[in-house]
């Protein structure tokens, strides 16, 4: 099973919505187009800064569906098919592979808090034994609730079809865990987190799933080449800015309406939220604009 191009940058895209909340298709397709021009090595469509699961099923379908026709095969592209039960990944991901998707995230369930290591174990050999698409786990404990251990990683990355694994726990010794377990085999593992991405890819991690990637597409090419090369001076002095990056996060109540108010004030999308996320107030909108401008202007000062 070829895993090769599951390597380097995949953020995950916001959704871009109608003032109806619909998809909106055009920012979409252009953003999807905007990463590749960008030489973004994939993407990850219907994650949770995609706000996947505040959209229906059929608008959820819809935006996977645009992302792979855009695609077209010319970058990967990863979509998240997590959802609240076995049966229900299971009835998503055939769905997904009927629109020719190839890479599925899945994550344990979440909302029925009784599910535990054992359960979510078998969640992900169940799901395994029903689909022909490659899937990588995604440990997200922040919206599962549930932390995947490295020992409930070992396990599920024995069922077939298991080729990978977001992590966005945050846990630096638990990830380098899964980088000396998986050293050396074709399992691949994805740092989320932004401030632990340098140190992840000069470990062994094979790519980085950051939502700012798109809207400053040098800086993180600088940041995954630089640690590829292993050159710390680099990453030192890049690490500012990369805690500038973070804080755009804080200027919100809402880190997904302050992602998509920045990129929208690049010309690519919307700011738009879905209910019942709030949208960003003018006063934040303006510290989000300027914030942007400060992090280009710093890049450029260390260029």
């Amino acid at each position: 099973m070829d895993t090769s191009v599951l390597k380097g940058l995949f953020p995950p895209l916001v959704t871009p919505v109608t003032e109806n909340e619909d998809i909106d298709e055009g920012a979409l397709r252009s953003l999807v187009n905007h990463c590749i021009e960008k030489k973004i090595h994939g993407i990850f469509i219907g994650g949770t800064m995609g706000e996947s699961l505040s959209t229906t099923q059929e608008q959820r379908d819809r935006s996977i569906k645009i992302a792979l026709d855009e695609a077209k095969g010319r970058i990967p592209v990863l979509a998240g098919v997590m959802d609240s039960s076995t049966r229900r990944v299971i009835e998503n991901i055939k769905r997904f592979e009927q629109m020719g998707g190839e890479y599925a995230v899945v994550s344990p369930v979440f909302y029925s808090a009784h599910a535990g290591n054992y359960e979510t174990i078998r969640h992900f050999e169940e799901i395994s034994k029903h689909t022909e698409a490659k899937i990588l786990a995604y440990n997200i404990p922040g919206c599962t609730g549930l932390n995947m251990t490295p020992n409930m990683v070992f396990e599920i990355a024995k069922f077939d079809k298991v080729v990978g694994i977001k992590d966005s726990s945050g846990n630096f010794a638990q990830f380098q865990k899964l980088l000396n377990h998986f050293s050396g085999t074709d399992f691949k593992i994805f740092q989320g987190i932004s401030a632990l991405a340098g140190p992840s890819i000069m470990m062994g991690a094979d790519g980085l799933v950051l939502c700012f990637a798109p809207i400053f597409p040098e800086i993180h090419h600088d940041l995954y080449e630089s640690a590829l090369r292993k050159d710390v001076d680099r990453l030192n002095k890049l690490a500012p800015i990369i805690d500038m990056l973070v804080a755009i996060n804080n200027l919100s109540t809402s880190n997904i309406a302050a992602t998509k108010c920045a990129m929208a004030s690049l010309g690519i999308g919307d700011k738009r939220v879905i209910r019942p996320t709030e949208p960003v107030t003018l006063e934040e909108e303006r510290r989000i604009v300027e914030h942007v401008r400060k992090i280009n202007e710093a890049y450029e000062q260390l260029k």
